[in-house]
């Protein structure tokens, strides 16, 4: 009943792209914006701890709007195009699906404010794409870190640590596939990773949907 109402409300009032405005397709993202999308080269962006890390694409034009939206601006059906994005890259770079994905977790107030963490949004939808499982109480944050953007790299190293807890009772032994929106320095993958390593969990690699940087 409830997909019916939305369905009919979706007809009453028809969907609007958030990017160009257009009602044609009566989605969130239409094909004409999503496709206006770039993606990076695929390659390893870096390796931190010897871990590999991947980015999916340029945080700029519509996918740095995509992002904002998502996480700032109350768009959660955003959730689905970025994960759609990510997937078509990670699909060329394996077609292993045996993995566990863990989203970046963020303070619960924060969470509690923003009413979801987009990534667990975004875990979802790639989990399903990729079929493969997704563990959202693996790792928690028990910090309220300050915004990264604003920092340099030693003072974000120095704002992350102790940022994070890893229950490790709810490791599943399998390949861990850490997501996050922005890699900029790595320094949030890099202090998760640590922390797994503690734990005796090391076999991890890292994708994040975008970069600031280019190849």
């Amino acid at each position: 009943m409830l997909k019916f109402l939305n369905k009919l409300l979706d007809w009453i009032y028809k969907k609007r792209c958030y990017f160009c405005k257009s009602s044609k397709e009566a989605v969130k993202m239409c094909s004409k914006c999503y496709d206006e999308l770039d993606f990076l080269p695929i390659q390893i962006n870096r390796i931190i701890d010897g871990k590999k890390i991947y980015c999916a694409g340029v945080y700029s034009k519509n996918l740095q709007k995509l992002i904002r939206g998502l996480k700032y601006h109350n768009q959660p059906d955003l959730a689905f195009y970025l994960a759609k994005f990510m997937h078509e890259y990670f699909t060329k770079i394996t077609d292993k699906k045996d993995f566990e994905i863990v989203p970046v977790p963020i303070f619960p107030k924060r969470e509690k404010m923003r009413k979801y963490n987009h990534m667990n949004l975004v875990g979802d939808e790639l989990a399903r794409l990729i079929g493969c499982s997704i563990n959202k109480n693996l790792i928690k944050r028990i910090k309220d870190t300050k915004p990264q953007y604003q920092l340099k790299r030693p003072e974000r190293m120095k704002n992350l640590s102790g940022a994070f807890f890893v229950d490790k009772e709810k490791y599943s032994g399998k390949t861990l596939l850490i997501i996050d929106d922005i890699c900029t320095t790595g320094s949030t993958f890099e202090e998760m990773i640590k922390e797994f390593e503690k734990n005796g969990i090391k076999d991890i690699v890292c994708f994040a949907a975008t970069t600031p940087f280019g190849e």
